[in-house]
């Protein structure tokens, strides 16, 4: 499960380089200092990182409160549909303006990153990293949704790091190359996108379903418990 936060976040950077890409190239890093630079940078990426873990913890915590009601699995086979769905049939999605619903927020966001750009204190690397996080991304809700699927905060926070952590490689390329993803290669991982997230959402509904597979579809808790107890 956690291995698909990493490639959600490796195969989502490519789409994220397109929303986000700007803000990176944009980003005020000292270019004649590397080591400087370098600080700069990772003070940007930790900040995305803690929004994403806050976020994950956020929604981890309230799928723990279906994990405590017997819901979990209900939830994951859900959100797994939502996956594919979202995959198969945007048109459903775009209706549903998440972003616009929100749109007094992320304005705020928005104008907060462009205050932020303009500056070079020692915080504004975090800052601009972790108003960044908040910006309205798909690959990011579909994140969401998975880390919805674990079973306490701790796991949802550390399903949206790990993501976070799978954007960092490509990210950091654009912070000093601009957008070098332009062409061929880019439409192939575009390409690849829909049908890993689709591949997911299988694979969360088959956790659903409580098969008995290892790792992937493991026995509902109740089962486990009710084979393992023995009258005397």
């Amino acid at each position: 499960m956690f291995l698909s936060a990493i490639i959600f976040g490796l195969l989502g950077s490519f789409h994220c380089v397109g929303m986000c890409g700007p803000i990176a190239f944009m980003l005020p890093i000292d270019r004649q200092n590397k080591t400087k630079g370098f600080f700069q940078i990772l003070s940007y990426h930790l900040g995305r990182l803690f929004t994403y873990s806050l976020i994950g913890l956020l929604f981890g915590f309230l799928g723990k409160g279906f994990y405590f009601f017997g819901f979990q699995q209900q939830i994951s086979i859900i959100i797994g549909f939502l996956m594919i769905l979202f995959i198969l049939f945007p048109r459903i999605f775009k209706k549903i303006n998440f972003s616009k619903n929100i749109s007094g927020l992320i304005f705020k966001v928005k104008n907060a990153l462009g205050k932020e750009l303009k500056k070079k204190r020692n915080d504004t690397f975090f800052t601009i990293g972790f108003l960044n996080g908040f910006l309205p991304c798909g690959l990011v809700y579909m994140a969401v949704f998975a880390a919805l699927a674990t079973t306490n905060a701790f796991s949802g926070s550390l399903y949206m790091f790990l993501f976070g952590l799978g954007t960092i490689p490509l990210m950091t390329s654009v912070v000093y190359l601009g957008n070098f993803t332009k062409g061929t290669f880019r439409k192939k991982i575009q390409k690849a996108i829909p049908i890993v997230v689709v591949f997911i959402g299988f694979l969360f509904i088959l956790r659903g379903l409580g098969l008995g597979i290892p790792y992937i579809s493991p026995a509902p808790v109740l089962d486990l418990v009710s084979n393992n107890t023995v009258c005397h």
